[in-house]
């Protein structure tokens, strides 16, 4: 039996400041030395606690300043209101809502990702990000490796122990670490080369609802991985991040600054990005979505 960290609980909503407004957005790197890393932090979406892609991408911003040659970029609502901020991002970080709601699906805004894959940018996807419906799935399995589609994947929360599989940048300080009540999508389509499963663990026999993945009853199930293009851009998927709460893992939140710092292509110090952490961070710059209005994907 796993003994999971205890972490956390968001306090109710009288506790908590829903003011955005301190985080600077959209903001240009004084100096063109540095490296750009764009965060697409998609709008308001399920409940309170999850799909918090703001407040998320707010943290790893935080994280991201403390380290040096870093120039991080906040966006709100997924696309940039001036695309312009987008040219010379060594790596951009997807944390929105997916199936098709990706705010990058219009056509214009899809050429100018693509643009941006082609010129070797990295690219970090989070959580709903990797599910898209049959079709684009293809070049987005171009640009990330790995893809969710209905066809054979699965989904759902539970507790998991995630373990690593290999011996990779992205895990550095990276060992096996329980998640409690995380939701996960699993079963993706891989590309056949290049791809180096990160992350994975056991999943529910329940959880397999389709009939592929049910020809795979037993199998520990990738949840993370890493991604060399056919140009040396680098890509990381995870499809954890569904609850708020699980920033408090100093796993995950290592997982994810490594995954931006090598797909980047900067150095990943040996024991991991550091990331300092206070419990009160998971208080700030979340959604307001006491007017339950906002969509969601059910997940």
């Amino acid at each position: 039996m796993c003994l999971f960290t205890t972490l956390p609980a968001l306090p109710a909503f009288a506790a908590i400041s829903f003011d955005q407004s301190t985080v600077p957005l959209e903001a240009e790197s004084p100096d063109v030395s540095l490296a750009k890393v764009v965060l697409l932090a998609g709008s308001p979406a399920n409940k309170a606690g999850q799909h918090e892609y703001f407040a998320g991408c707010a943290l790893l911003k935080q994280w991201l300043q403390q380290m040096p040659g870093v120039w991080p970029v906040m966006v709100r609502n997924g696309w940039p209101t001036n695309e312009s901020i987008l040219k010379g991002a060594r790596t951009v970080v997807i944390y929105v809502e997916g199936g098709g709601k990706q705010p990058f699906f219009e056509p214009p805004r899809w050429a100018r990702l693509n643009q941006l894959m082609d010129a070797g940018a990295g690219l970090v996807m989070v959580h709903q990000a990797v599910d898209f419906p049959i079709g684009p799935d293809r070049e987005v399995k171009e640009w990330l490796g790995g893809v969710w589609t209905r066809d054979i994947g699965c989904r759902g929360h539970w507790d998991m122990e995630l373990k690593p599989l290999a011996e990779h940048p992205v895990l550095r300080g990276v060992g096996s670490f329980p998640v409690k009540g995380d939701g996960w999508l699993y079963n993706l389509h891989f590309a056949d080369v290049r791809v180096t499963p990160l992350l994975a663990g056991p999943v529910p026999a329940s959880s397999r609802t389709t009939p592929d993945a049910k020809k795979h009853a037993g199998r520990d199930e990738v949840m993370a991985w890493a991604f060399v293009r056919g140009n040396d851009g680098r890509s990381v998927g995870f499809t954890g991040c569904d609850l708020h709460q699980n920033w408090a893992l100093p796993e995950q939140r290592r997982l994810l600054l490594n995954s931006i710092l090598w797909t980047a292509k900067l150095p990943v110090p040996a024991g991991g990005a550091p990331a300092s952490f206070s419990p009160a961070d998971l208080e700030k710059n979340l959604d307001d979505k006491r007017t339950n209005t906002t969509s969601s994907v059910k997940q």
